[in-house]
């Protein structure tokens, strides 16, 4: 099978691996990125290598911003003990900060110079889990204090100020969906089923189920979309009465 350059590059900044290695292994494992760990561990050629294995449940989210144009990435570690460590952070600018400049060959090019450095450094696995760029006319972003979550929020028009307001509030609720509508099928039928058993528990007639349940479909869309949920700073209208006339482009949250 073809493997991609994007496949090799990750998987060398994950190992710290020669180009060519990172090749074979990823060939020999047909594009599983972990069977290819595997692969390399077994030939013993990186101490990253055998880092690489482990879980990795800590990091941080990092954004920078430039006019109507952000950048955001996650950067993965196992302990929070080296999230904090000033070499991790370092390293996490760096990327994020190419990342905008000079897209995602010049982050990536950045990635795989010192994120083997930072493993053998850290002694800990660490890599590089996203990275995206968002382009608006008005762009806002939020970080939380602890860097755990960030948001970037694109608006057609209106202010910067008021897209910082919706990637805050992105933050804090969590919305799963941009629209009501946008709720997929598959994640509506696992709740119909529950609140089917619910109903029947409560010993509500059949009869009237199907109107019960389009009740709770229209109050579950609203609640899990962004634009329908009521705005953390004025709970007495929604994200979209706060916008008004204001479209929302494009909206991205990342966490650890």
């Amino acid at each position: 099978m073809t493997i991609s350059a994007t496949a090799v590059m990750q998987l060398r900044s994950r190992t710290g691996v020669s180009i060519n290695e990172c090749k074979k292994a990823l060939e020999e494992a047909e594009g599983n990125e972990e069977k290819a760990i595997e692969i390399l561990r077994k030939r013993g050629i990186a101490t990253a290598a055998k880092k690489a294995g482990r879980e990795q449940s800590e990091g941080l989210v990092f954004i920078e911003q430039a006019g109507n144009k952000a950048a955001i990435i996650t950067l993965k570690c196992e302990t929070d003990f080296v999230a904090r460590d000033s070499n991790f952070q370092s390293t996490g600018k760096a990327i994020v900060s190419a990342l905008l400049s000079g897209g995602t060959v010049a982050a990536q090019k950045i990635a795989d110079e010192q994120l083997p450095i930072a493993v053998q450094k850290l002694g800990e696995n660490i890599s590089l889990a996203d990275s995206q760029i968002i382009e608006a006319p008005v762009v806002g972003v939020y970080v939380h204090s602890n860097s755990k979550i960030g948001v970037v929020v694109g608006l057609e028009s209106g202010s910067e100020d008021v897209a910082r307001d919706i990637a805050m509030h992105g933050a804090a609720l969590n919305p799963t969906y941009v629209r009501p509508e946008d709720v997929d099928t598959s994640t509506l039928q696992k709740e119909r089923e529950i609140w089917s058993d619910q109903l029947k528990k409560e010993g509500k007639p059949e009869a009237i189920w199907d109107k019960i349940m389009m009740g709770k479909e229209k109050k579950f869309r609203e609640e899990n979309a962004l634009l329908t949920q009521p705005f953390v700073k004025d709970p007495s209208k929604t994200v979209q009465g706060y916008l008004g006339s204001v479209k929302l482009k494009s909206y991205l949250r990342a966490a650890i």
